[in-house]
């Protein structure tokens, strides 16, 4: 079945260009149609009355008749402290699934008012419908953040997400894709919210369980099933989690109350292309002697970045089949679950309950899971290979396993692209790549299936010259460039990174020659979501100080820490702080940036 759900996925985008309805009033009506095979509905959570795709042949929403904290045991919820398990005490964070229809159709027909709405519900709830308001930044507005489960879209649903933003102008209207292979909407109004999340689900997408106490996106190879040293097909075990989790999209309360955010990344080969190490659970691809002609991971436990704690993951010590892989992140769900903190908000991610139980403990519990579902036990971990190995790049021209086919990888500056770019990818994967476009976790995308003798076309294509978007044939800052939403989007940013990152790495290219690959990494805060920690250079947003020459006296500007020695691949590194409080200006920065890739990196001013 996932099988033959990730190929209607595949093939499902060789229509042109949809109708640019008004969003506001009609979502989508034209591109959806184009991707309905790929709402599937198994994997339904058995507590919806009905399959919520069937609310308009129904002409009603369907009940749920369970939430969160159904699934929960007793002394879990008795023990929760702080606000946000309060709240959900109130009400669960799965009421979001109905009410975001509910309160978008009253907005709608002035039924209510903004000022009339609870601030809970809109600022805290609907995040756990994907709808995450920006009253700092954008008011009245929301991010919509997406599940896209191994960074796999079509072209038609990549024209679905352009035309959900384009009502909202150039400015506010993008979309961005992030460092978990995912996709974010930006603009979109509450009023506008229903028809949204209707049509994300309608073309085999959805937003439901993306934010707060859920699951976040599942990572994945970019090259599963293309790479020619791939261990495991990430595809349907990252597919198949999601499935199991979300309910096929449409929400499941069994997963939704946990006591923190939680993080998976599979991993197809020895590249880690998913950055597993910094992910609540980490599955590694691995062959073990025992059973060499069966696909399987390493396990890594509780890596995370916050505030207050950045935790590489720890080894499990154990070996799971891709078969049983699903059933294994159920199993660690549940007890992270049932027996997770839910007190300091700052001590309640996977790595606390491991320090606190043991690995131990933890190891015999999810057995004790396994066995009650009828799965195997783990294994003890395969021993790592003996041989070197490294990371490969994916952006630009590479061969694929398939005779005469190729993957490009088209740089997308810092992950951010307009409506018009968003049509141009989907464009450019209907001619060349079937309608196929991958994500990376360094916001970037590949084109897959490229006949090989039509690659010099597509890199002909004037859409690839002049353009933001582009397949990079030297090496430079640009091509190993990511970045948060930093403060332009984001509530918690110190510091604007988007467009200065792209300005910077610009001025930086043109006056510098690289001897090698470089990643620059820009965060806004100290929660890293650009992973500042992993970059060979990363950026963190903090206060900073520089003199104001007109009163001769020091004053506050938006600066960075700097981050260096970060590693990715198959023996991953966190990089250490080498600078405090530099001011982030662009006219301060670049030089400061410049004598560090001289000095570091072997950097040579261009001739």
């Amino acid at each position: 079945m996932l099988a033959l759900l990730i190929a209607l996925c595949s093939a499902i985008s060789t229509a042109g260009r949809p109708a640019r309805s008004a969003l506001r009033r009609s979502p989508s009506r034209s591109s959806v149609a184009l991707c309905d095979a790929a709402s599937a509905s198994s994997g339904v959570s058995p507590a919806w009355e009905f399959d919520p795709l069937e609310a308009k042949s129904r002409g009603r929403r369907p009940k749920l008749l369970k939430t969160g904290s159904d699934y929960v045991r007793a002394e879990a919820l008795e023990s929760g402290a702080n606000k946000f398990e309060k709240m959900k005490n109130e009400k669960d964070g799965t009421a979001a699934w109905t009410e975001i229809h509910e309160l978008s159709a009253k907005l709608r027909a002035g039924e209510c008012t903004w000022e009339e709405l609870n601030l809970d519900d809109i600022n805290l709830r609907l995040k756990w419908a994907g709808f995450f308001h920006r009253p700092k930044e954008a008011p009245r507005t929301f991010m919509v953040r997406l599940k896209v489960p191994n960074g796999v879209i079509t072209a038609a649903q990549a024209r679905v997400f352009a035309d959900l933003v384009e009502p909202y102008g150039p400015k506010l209207g993008v979309v961005d894709i992030t460092t978990r292979q995912n996709i974010q909407l930006r603009g979109i109004t509450l009023e506008d919210a229903s028809h949204v999340a209707d049509a994300l689900l309608e073309c085999g997408l959805g937003s439901f369980m993306s934010g707060l106490d859920n699951v976040r996106n599942l990572v994945g190879s970019p090259i599963a099933g293309l790479d020619p040293h791939e261990l495991v097909d990430t595809r349907p075990v990252c597919a198949q989690i999601n499935s199991d989790i979300t309910g096929a999209f449409r929400g499941n309360p069994e997963w939704a109350n946990l006591p923190r955010k939680f993080n998976i990344a599979v991993s197809g080969s020895r590249d880690d292309f998913s950055h597993t190490t910094i992910n609540d659970i980490g599955l590694q691809a691995a062959v073990h002697p025992d059973c060499p002609s069966e696909p399987g991971f390493n396990i890594v436990l509780g890596g995370y970045f916050s505030i207050k704690r950045v935790a590489e993951s720890i080894p499990m010590g154990a070996w799971v089949s891709a078969r049983d892989a699903p059933a294994f992140s159920l199993a660690v769900l549940e007890v992270f679950r049932d027996y997770g903190r839910r007190e300091d908000r700052q001590k309640t991610r996977l790595m606390w309950l491991l320090e606190e139980r043991g690995l131990d403990w933890f190891r015999a519990m999810v057995n004790e899971i396994l066995a009650r579902r009828g799965v195997d036990a783990l294994r003890a971990a395969a021993p790592p290979p003996a041989d070197a190995f490294s990371r490969r790049d994916l952006l630009g021209v590479h061969t694929q396993r398939q005779e005469g086919k190729s993957w490009v990888g088209v740089t997308v500056p810092v992950g951010r692209l307009s409506v018009g770019e968003v049509r141009v990818l989907a464009d450019l994967a209907d001619k060349y790549s079937a309608g196929e476009i991958r994500l990376t976790v360094e916001q970037n995308a590949l084109l897959p299936n490229v006949d090989t003798a039509r690659v010099p076309e597509l890199l002909a294509e004037p859409a690839l010259h002049g353009g933001r978007l582009r397949v990079e044939h030297e090496l430079s800052l640009m091509r190993g460039l990511v970045s948060c939403t930093g403060s332009e989007f984001c509530g918690q940013g110190l510091v604007e990174t988007k467009h200065r990152a792209v300005r910077v790495a610009e001025r930086l290219d043109a006056e510098l020659e690289l001897p090698r690959l470089v990643r620059l990494h820009w965060t806004g805060c100290p929660n890293s979501c650009g992973q500042a920690q992993v970059g060979d250079i990363g950026l963190m947003g903090a206060p900073a100080k520089k003199l104001n020459p007109e009163t001769g006296k020091m004053m506050g500007v938006e600066g960075v820490q700097v981050f260096l020695g970060g590693e990715v691949g198959e023996h991953p590194e966190l990089g250490s702080k080498f600078e405090t409080a530099v001011p982030a200006d662009d006219d301060e920065l670049v030089p400061h940036l410049r004598e560090l890739l001289i000095s570091k990196f072997g950097a040579t001013p261009r001739k």
